[in-house]
């Protein structure tokens, strides 16, 4: 459109993932060099340290800031410290694959694949159905309301546990929780997991949620529970974890994401009948360029219409 602002967007580190330049141009902005930006997308999934110097010496008019994970727990501290200018993230874009490869670790924990999938003879039968069961989410993003949709046919009696029980996810631009019978508080969350029959881990990692579950909450599951994790290792405390699993007093435990990640080689979790382990692939990269490349475009055109972006970060919570 004739007079339309044109936003300037860099690309950083320069020269890495064409695509993302790309994705600027569809969304109908240029890409320049840092001088002349307006925008940011940091293509660096792990490098907080370099994105803060280059803030700290950006003499440009960069106001806006993409990052390339839903997770941004390693750019916590810089997030906040340039907390003037506006943050958004991959939040919501994996939500759909994510979702999936959970309730697929769900029901293989439950029907007992991991235990077979080891065996070398013919196994007594095991397993739980999902229809109908009691299951807890903790967190209420994106990976929850995409869950709660894949849960609907198996009739399950859901309890999401989320930081504001009253508070719906706007950045996503609809309501997260339909499909999930009750919503508490974090305060609430050992009454939530009382014999649940599975357990899904998808929030935000931050201080507050760093080992949420441990020895007092891993107590409150029984012997036929599974809880799967696909959000970040550090919520689980892995010692806890692994005794539990010794003991038998959970039914098992479905691993996405560990602490420490990668797992080392010879660690106890590899080898117990009840642990499904899969190394971080809830979102493969194959899986996650054009989600993200759509999310990158769509925040483009937002910024030169003047909308909300998508994603936004709040530097005072960390996500």
């Amino acid at each position: 459109m004739s007079g339309a602002h044109v936003p300037k967007v860099a690309l950083m580190p320069e020269g890495v993932r064409p695509w993302i330049a790309d994705a600027i141009r569809e969304g109908g902005g240029t890409v320049v060099g840092l001088p002349e930006a307006e925008g940011l997308v940091w293509a660096d999934t792990s490098n907080a340290a370099a994105l803060d110097q280059l803030l700290r010496n950006d003499d440009s008019a960069v106001r806006w800031v993409q990052l390339p994970y839903a997770g941004v727990e390693p750019f916590a501290r810089v997030i906040s410290q340039h907390g003037d200018r506006t943050w958004t993230c991959a939040k919501g874009v994996y939500a759909e694959p994510v979702a999936e490869h959970a309730l697929t670790l769900l029901l293989a924990g439950l029907r007992g694949l991991g235990a077979y999938g080891r065996a070398s003879t013919w196994l007594p039968p095991q397993g739980t159905n999902l229809l109908g069961a009691k299951v807890v989410i903790v967190g209420g993003g994106g990976i929850t309301t995409s869950l709660l949709r894949l849960l609907e046919p198996f009739g399950a009696d859901v309890t999401v546990v989320r930081r504001s029980p009253d508070t719906a996810s706007s950045s996503l631009g609809r309501p997260p929780l339909a499909g999930a019978a009750r919503v508490v508080a974090v305060s609430e969350l050992d009454d939530a997991l009382t014999d649940a029959v599975g357990v899904v881990l998808a929030l935000a990692l931050t201080p507050e949620t760093h080992g949420i579950i441990g020895r007092k909450q891993l107590a409150r599951l029984g012997t036929n529970s599974w809880i799967v994790n696909v959000a970040r290792g550090g919520h689980i405390v892995t010692d806890d974890l692994v005794a539990a699993l010794e003991a038998g007093s959970i039914g098992g435990a479905a691993l996405d994401v560990t602490d420490p990640e990668p797992l080392p080689e010879g660690h106890p979790l590899w080898s117990m009948p009840n642990c499904i382990i899969t190394p971080h692939v809830g979102n493969t990269p194959e899986m996650a360029v054009p989600l993200l490349a759509a999310r990158i475009a769509e925040n483009v055109r937002r910024w030169s219409a003047g909308e909300p972006l998508l994603g936004l970060v709040d530097p005072s919570l960390g996500y």
